[in-house]
């Protein structure tokens, strides 16, 4: 049985992880961690979300509770992440990392903290988006500048950061694909008298609009044809049962580095 605290637990993608430890059978949900503001703070985590009592007592303060823990599962924001990232590496827990929005010099931080504790950080938990991961870097290879590369998102209005996190990461992985420096060709958005597209470039855009959940499309398009490589999230389900198989994997691990091409073995 894995022992699991969720750290933004009463949030809109924690809530949904919090509820599928708390059903699974193979893992408990031993704490949820909140900001100090937060009005469930003190109370059951369970009647907070509309669940019934469960025992779980909503806290803000993950070093008083972690030791209870196998492992800290983490949807907050980039500051607060870095926070308990420095708990959990001192107490050498492990830790699933889905907060997007960090800058360059977070992540060069987080490298330093996670060493020496199992830790696998990943923009977006759901199964199919780190496949399409794979495809995209696959495609942009075998096609090459002789295709342009667009990438398209599409997020609810709520949403803080642009371009979301696996655009992002869309964007790394073609660029790696075609051996280029990402920061070189990577084009956010278009506006005014720009000139022709350059050889070469990747365009990202972000499109934030009503209630939609995650939409992403990469477009390979020629002079004569486009290919379309999408996914589309239905709600937040896929995200959160992507993360108990990232629990599970995570089980027993040694310390090091991971992703979900390591839950998916691909």
């Amino acid at each position: 049985m894995t022992k699991v605290i969720v750290c933004g637990g009463c949030g809109k993608m924690g809530s949904k992880v919090a509820q599928l430890v708390n059903q699974n059978k193979d893992t408990e949900l031993a704490g949820i961690i909140e900001s100090p503001s937060h009005p469930g703070i003190g109370k059951d985590w369970g009647m907070s979300v509309g669940l019934g009592k469960t025992g779980v007592i909503i806290t803000d303060n993950l070093e008083e509770i972690i030791q209870s823990a196998d492992q800290i599962v983490e949807f907050t924001n980039p500051e607060v992440s870095l926070q308990h990232l420095e708990i959990v590496s001192k107490y050498k827990k492990a830790m699933i990392m889905g907060t997007t929005g960090f800058s360059p010099e977070e992540i060069e931080k987080i490298n330093k903290l996670a060493q020496g504790i199992p830790f696998l950080l990943s923009p977006n938990m759901s199964l199919g988006v780190n496949l399409l991961f794979k495809l995209v870097a696959e495609t942009a290879a075998a096609l090459g500048d002789d295709y342009d590369i667009e990438i398209v998102e599409a997020h609810h209005r709520f949403k803080k950061d642009a371009p979301s996190g696996t655009a992002k990461k869309l964007a790394q992985e073609i660029a790696k694909a075609k051996g280029v420096n990402l920061g070189e060709v990577a084009i956010y958005g278009r506006e005014g008298m720009i000139g022709e597209r350059k050889r070469g470039e990747i365009g990202i855009h972000s499109i934030r609009s009503g209630d939609i959940t995650c939409e992403h499309t990469v477009m390979f398009t020629a002079l004569g044809e486009r290919l379309e490589l999408t996914h589309k999230a239905h709600n937040r389900d896929t995200f959160a049962c992507g993360t108990i198989q990232a629990i599970k994997f995570m089980e027993g691990k040694p310390a090091g580095f991971y992703g979900m091409k390591d839950v998916l073995n691909i």
